[in-house]
């Protein structure tokens, strides 16, 4: 199988479709409208990576270049939908006004979903031909250079049996489609051993999964530091507080089982061995798309000196996931362009649980992601202070 490659419009500059699974969840519809809102020049693009100097040079696509589409199983309309975010204060007020447009030409790209549950169920092969053929459509109808998938959508159990659960179904239709894909949920994507053969002979890049936007963000910060300064960590446990569509979701134990293993591999990686405790995750409908996560991270000290680190992260997950996706998006678009293929993990910087080999350290992975931005210049890279580190990548 081969991939389909990038073909700018002669006469237009080139447009790159962002293909979004659960496009009218709470983390595309904010991505939709930030996307927007940022192009325009209406707010700034804080906790975009790509926007700061080291990526300015690196070939990456615009936003006002970002065309989006993707499927879902819900019908609210987008605008209906950033409404209902802003009145929860996740998206500014006014803000679904002013992009109004945008919205409504997104939520006209989005196709419906599947499979849905109760529904006379198709065979596999014939739902991922015809995700792949929305998708292609997609990019024919709006006359893309190419588009990327990205898996934004509730957390899935882990799966009991051979058969391919929705978020694998959606991440063959992508390669199917010949475009790049990136998982930033916890559920198995392209991760089923049924999906190895294609993922290889695709030769087209990929990247996730789980997206790392809070507790194991600052998890990867904190378990080098305990490392690096010779404390022994005894436990480390945690609780994880949230509501909307990812808590509904994560009150399933299959779902947060699949969550959790992300969390505790970055402790395994940085500190060397998994410590006792847990994380625990509690569905709070009243809280809405806002979380709060606590760490208590029982330590010794210098002969035996027992002490107690504790931390509080309370944020809005689709504001910190949103800036990650349009981040993610345009360094797979961009990559593809420059004919890369396979695992991208120098990507690790953005996820819990990273396709191909990588350090945990965050302070690592982000050389390793300044290297790879070398690797996107034009020309190769050459000077870049960072340059190196993209040679122990993968996505080669």
């Amino acid at each position: 199988m081969s991939a389909e490659p990038f073909l700018p419009t002669p006469s237009t500059a080139p447009r790159f479709g962002v293909w979004l699974i659960g496009a009218r969840g709470s983390v595309a519809t904010t991505a939709i409208a930030g996307c927007a809102a940022v192009a325009a020049g209406l707010h700034p693009a804080t906790g975009m990576v790509t926007e700061t100097a080291p990526f300015t040079s690196c070939g990456l696509p615009s936003l006002s270049s970002l065309v989006f589409g993707g499927h879902d199983t819900l019908d609210c309309p987008l605008p209906k939908r950033a409404e209902h975010l802003a009145a929860g204060g996740v998206l500014p007020h006014g803000l679904p006004s002013a992009v109004h447009a945008e919205l409504v030409a997104a939520d006209r790209e989005i196709r419906p979903g599947g499979p849905l549950p109760g529904a006379p169920a198709p065979t596999q092969e014939a739902l991922i031909d015809a995700f792949a053929s929305d998708i292609r459509d997609f990019v024919r109808r709006q006359d893309l250079a190419g588009a990327v998938v990205v898996n934004v959508a509730s957390t899935e159990p882990a799966p009991t049996d051979d058969s391919l659960p929705p978020s694998s179904l959606y991440a063959a239709a992508a390669l199917r489609a010949g475009c790049p894909y990136v998982n930033f949920t916890p559920s198995t994507g392209l991760h089923h051993p049924a999906l190895a053969a294609l993922a290889e002979s695709s030769g087209l890049p990929y990247a996730g999964r789980d997206g790392k936007t809070g507790q194991t963000l600052l998890r990867s910060v904190l378990g080098p530091m305990f490392l690096q300064r010779a404390l022994a960590v005894r436990a480390w446990s945690g609780t994880n507080l949230l509501g909307g569509g990812d808590g509904a979701a994560l009150a399933d134990p299959a779902a947060a089982a699949a969550k959790n293993a992300g969390k505790e591999r970055v402790l395994v990686d940085t500190l060397g061995a998994a410590p006792e405790g847990e994380v625990h995750i509690d569905d709070v409908p009243a809280l809405g798309d806002w979380k709060t996560a606590w760490d208590h991270i029982a330590f010794d000290g210098f002969l035996g000196a027992r002490m107690v680190l504790q931390t509080t992260w309370q944020g809005c997950d689709s504001a910190l996931a949103a800036p990650l996706v349009l981040d993610l998006a345009r360094l797979a678009v961009r990559a593809h362009e420059k004919g890369l293929s396979g695992p991208l993990g120098e990507l690790g910087f953005y996820f819990k649980d990273p396709v191909g080999e990588g350090p945990s350290s965050l302070a690592e992975q982000y050389a390793e992601l300044r290297g790879f931005a070398g690797r996107l210049r034009d020309d190769g890279g050459v000077g870049d202070d960072a340059s190196g580190a993209a040679e122990r990548g993968t996505g080669r």
